[in-house]
């Protein structure tokens, strides 16, 4: 905003003074810009002020909706436990369920017909007819002969008078052609002779078939017709009636791995997480359960999974780390490595590009679900998100859509998946538009979600993850490349008050290393550490000596010291010269000379 303002102002003050000297002209450009910068300053200071107070104003409402340290307390899944409604609930949607899947509920409509041929196909099919028609003039009284004849020999008990010019006739073609047209015109007389008996012959009614020819068909045509209609029956007839038996048997639907009928306990879990998202309303649950599994069935939920959608760049944008206090799995969104422009393009340029990353973000909750949760009745089932909006992308922007359609599709389709939602970094303009949409949640959603400014991010984190899980980059001491320590190793949290000092005391034994490290949010304090032997008159060994750390510092300071003997590793943190209460983060390990080794 101040370098938009200097960029301004000059040229306004350009337009006023063109005329004047060029030093006078600087003498204004240099007043402008010094009252430009000092009324951004005055209103950056005014916005630091609003976030310290949205950050008090924040820290009130956690604590009024959630008390203690632990995470969201999960409801019990296990149907002994549910109260009577709750379980008369599940009784009924499971009822709901089984009659649907007999129905076929569950199954996707069938794909809709092919389109009609088109009327051009047919009209070019009778092009070449209607081009052979002339050609095919000379040989129709060739084809009107044979038909003719054709007809006088079918019923067999006719005189064999009829039989003869149908015998007869082939031979006058032959003439027809090669005699002059005398004698092609007595052939076509002799023609006409059979059309008038076979006229006279349609004109009469129809004659009964003879027995005796019904004896024939009887004894050739029936009986073969029939014993292929028997071999027919014997060869279908079990396929048909495995078929019907299949079709009869309601099929097996899974979710997540998990039958939707049965005597699978697992069952029960899933059930109920639509049963609470609809407020145990069971035909709202029912209705919420069917859209979510023929939407996995149309997204093609099973080829998402198998697909290799080739985004190792967003390996930092979404991922899984640790767990919460209660065992729920951590995942975190870091939106602020869109600001990298490459990365936002490979993401959100173009229709295609938001289409995969869509299809990456479910396969990563899906993959999330299948590893990492346990629909047990006394498993977790639940996660915990932390969303970064540090450096976050504007509202506006290519990737608004999918945004809007990834919240829509968690939201209808995978119910009561997250146990609680913290936002961290959130700008203090956020935290007053929440205080507004409030009153519009349910006190069930309302405490899941928590929202926490920069200065708050890392110790509210700290209430529901212990620091060994958090990533280093919000305030925790996990890293990936850490040979010494894991997250088995706990983490001692210790505050240090304004204008105080604490020392922390590491019991040392003979012949042994001591390994520690540490850490304090926002450093700005003094830090050191010495040896002190138990021996009287021992000599104290300056291991780090005291200075300060700044804030730019290395987040996490380490230290070793191979021990002699018996003693103890004193670190001292002064905060003297602060006015604000600091976080000290420590842990250590006290190693043998053969684990050293």
């Amino acid at each position: 905003m101040a370098e938009e303002a200097k960029q301004e102002t000059p040229a306004a003050a350009e337009v006023v003074v063109v005329e004047k000297a060029d030093e006078v002209v600087a003498v204004e450009k240099a007043v402008e810009v010094e009252a430009e910068e000092k009324k951004v300053a005055e209103q950056e200071e005014e916005e630091e002020k609003k976030a310290e107070e949205a950050e008090e104003a924040a820290g009130g409402d956690e604590a009024a909706v959630i008390e203690g340290t632990g995470s969201f307390k999960e409801e019990s899944n296990l149907v002994s436990e549910l109260p009577d409604p709750e379980r008369t609930a599940l009784a009924q949607l499971k009822e709901l369920v089984a009659a649907a899947l007999a129905a076929g509920e569950f199954d996707l409509p069938p794909p809709p017909p092919p389109p009609p041929a088109k009327a051009e196909e047919p009209a070019k099919e009778e092009e070449p007819k209607a081009a052979e028609a002339p050609a095919a003039e000379e040989p129709k009284a060739e084809a009107e002969a044979e038909a003719e004849a054709a007809a006088t020999e079918e019923p067999k008990t006719e005189e064999p008078k009829a039989e003869a010019p149908a015998q007869e006739e082939p031979k006058t073609e032959e003439p027809a052609k090669e005699e002059e047209p005398k004698a092609a015109a007595a052939a076509a007389a002799a023609a006409e002779e059979p059309k008038a008996e076979a006229a006279a012959e349609e004109a009469k009614p129809a004659e009964p078939e003879t027995e005796e020819k019904t004896v024939v068909v009887t004894e050739d045509e029936g009986t073969s017709k029939t014993v292929e209609a028997i071999e027919e029956t014997v060869v279908v007839a079990a396929p048909a009636a495995a078929a019907e038996a299949e079709a009869a048997a309601p099929k097996e639907e899974l979710i997540w791995g998990v039958p939707l009928t049965g005597d699978d306990e697992r069952t029960d879990t899933v059930l109920l997480k639509f049963l609470r998202a609809r407020e145990f309303k069971v035909k709202e649950a029912m209705a919420m359960l069917k859209a979510a599994v023929l939407w996995r069935k149309r997204f093609g939920i099973d080829a998402v999974l198998a697909a290799d959608l080739g985004l190792p760049e967003l390996e930092n944008v979404v991922f899984y780390r640790g767990a919460d206090r209660e065992g729920h799995p951590v995942c975190y969104n870091v939106y602020g490595e869109f600001q990298d422009k490459d990365l936002y393009e490979k993401a959100f340029g173009d229709e295609e590009k938001r289409e995969r990353f869509l299809k990456w973000r479910i396969q990563l909750l899906e993959r999330g679900i299948l590893d990492q949760l346990d629909f047990s009745p006394s498993g977790i089932c639940s996660m915990v998100q932390v969303t970064d909006l540090k450096n976050s992308p504007p509202m506006l922007g290519k990737h608004r859509t999918v945004t809007r359609q990834a919240l829509a599709l968690l939201q209808d389709n995978y119910p009561e998946f997250i146990a609680k939602k913290i936002f961290i970094n959130v700008p203090w303009w956020y935290i007053a538009a929440n205080k507004m949409v409030s009153p519009f949640l349910t006190q069930r959603t309302k405490s899941k979600i928590i929202f926490c400014t920069a200065a708050k991010s890392a110790e509210t984190l700290f209430r529901y993850i212990a620091p060994e899980q958090v990533p280093v980059q919000f305030g925790g001491l996990y890293k990936e490349d850490d040979t010494e320590f894991s997250t088995s190793d706990a983490v001692t949290e210790l505050p240090i008050k304004p204008s105080s000092k604490e020392t922390v005391e590491i019991p040392a034994t003979e012949n042994s290393t001591v390994v520690w490290e540490l850490r304090v949010l926002g450093w700005e304090v003094s830090y050191g550490a010495e040896f002190t032997p138990d021996a009287e008159g021992g000599y104290t060994v300056i291991v780090q000596k005291t200075r300060k750390v700044p804030a730019n510092e290395e987040p996490i300071m380490k230290g070793s010291f191979k021990v002699g003997e018996p003693g103890k590793i004193v670190l001292t943190v002064d905060n003297a010269a602060s006015k604000k209460k600091k976080q000290l983060l420590y842990r250590f390990k006290v190693k043998s000379s053969s684990e050293s080794a």
